[in-house]
């Protein structure tokens, strides 16, 4: 299965990290050197979760982020999934 939520179409992106050396002039160093810049992903919080739902009266296995979850608690299963187009 791929790395995208279900509900909120969250996905894996790319970025980079900087690799510094040094001390900060404010700490009292010579300042602080970019070394290198090497890629790197930012994955999305997720989860694999059964969610109930009562007007169905079964439980669906979805896949979201941690936020996604919030979302579902707070605007009911039900409304949710069906915005997103999985029910």
């Amino acid at each position: 299965m791929s790395r995208i939520c279900s509900i909120t179409g969250a996905k894996p992106a790319k970025g980079s990290k900087i690799h510094r050396r040094g001390l900060a002039k404010k700490k009292g160093g010579i300042g602080m050197h970019v070394t290198k810049v090497v890629p790197r992903e930012f994955v999305p919080n997720l989860q694999t979760k059964r969610i109930w739902v009562p007007e169905l009266k079964k439980f669906v296995t979805v896949k979201l982020t941690a936020r996604a979850l919030k979302t579902v608690s707070k605007n009911g299963a039900f409304s949710t999934l069906k915005k997103a187009g999985i029910i």
